[in-house]
């Protein structure tokens, strides 16, 4: 009788933990849903926005009040979206990069995209940015790489 109810142990257990994973993407769910509706009101304020800009224009008259205030209204929006963010980050067991923004797994110290060193807010570590193609900017195209001259030249 013990192997038997180790095995109905086990089988709780794992409904437990699949019962619980299961609230935990349903959470994600409703967060992803909640971004997607902040997303939209955002396109509409922005809609809105260039509306009364574009009628502004038109009529010679412009009213800064009304356009500060649609602009706060947008940037709260994109605070909200930032703060439903984060959660979602922390429920799918992710973190953004702070360089680029790629979400990357809790547990990795440097960013699978760019490289940058995880886990720090400030970047004014030792971390250098190799992406961009600046090395040797300054040098003709012809001295950038003297391995690919290809003019026949030795």
């Amino acid at each position: 009788m013990g192997a038997f109810e180790d095995v109905v142990i086990n089988a709780k257990s794992a409904a437990a933990s699949v019962g619980k994973e299961a609230g935990r993407l349903v959470d994600i769910s409703k967060l992803k849903l909640n971004a997607a509706e902040l997303q939209r009101d955002i396109s509409k304020k922005y809609e809105n926005l260039g509306k009364m800009v574009y009628d502004a224009y038109k009529s010679g008259t412009s009213d800064n009040m009304s356009f500060d205030e649609h602009i706060g209204c947008i940037d709260e929006l994109y605070k909200r979206i930032e703060e439903v963010n984060e959660r979602i980050n922390a429920l799918s067991k992710k973190s953004a990069c702070p360089k680029c923004g790629f979400k990357n797994d809790d547990k990795a110290v440097f960013c699978s995209h760019c490289g940058a060193k995880l886990g720090e807010e400030s970047q004014n570590d030792a971390t250098t940015d190799f992406s961009d193609d600046s090395f040797g900017s300054d040098l003709p195209s012809d001295e950038k790489n003297p391995d690919n001259n290809f003019s026949g030249e030795e």
